[in-house]
């Protein structure tokens, strides 16, 4: 079973990388297969790698359905 997990860009940096946040855990991933990501973009993680990009909307509601589920910290699911 694969787990993508929404991530908030928080800083782009050089060579295709950038810096996201998710459930206030920083991490530095590729975003090299989503083509326009830009600061405060909302993106799909799985294994280090932005897949692409969704909404806030979609973000939160994942992250609210992950937490109830037991896959995150309940502050997960309280908004991205």
């Amino acid at each position: 079973m694969c787990l993508a997990i929404p991530a908030q860009v928080v800083e782009i940096l050089p060579d295709g990388m950038a810096t996201v946040s998710a459930g206030g855990v920083t991490r530095i991933v590729s975003v090299a297969l989503v083509d326009d990501a830009a600061l405060g973009d909302y993106v799909l993680l799985h294994v280090g790698y932005a897949l692409h990009k969704i909404s806030p909307e979609e973000a939160e509601a994942t992250l609210k359905m992950m937490a109830e589920a037991g896959l995150v910290e309940e502050e997960w699911g309280a908004g991205a």
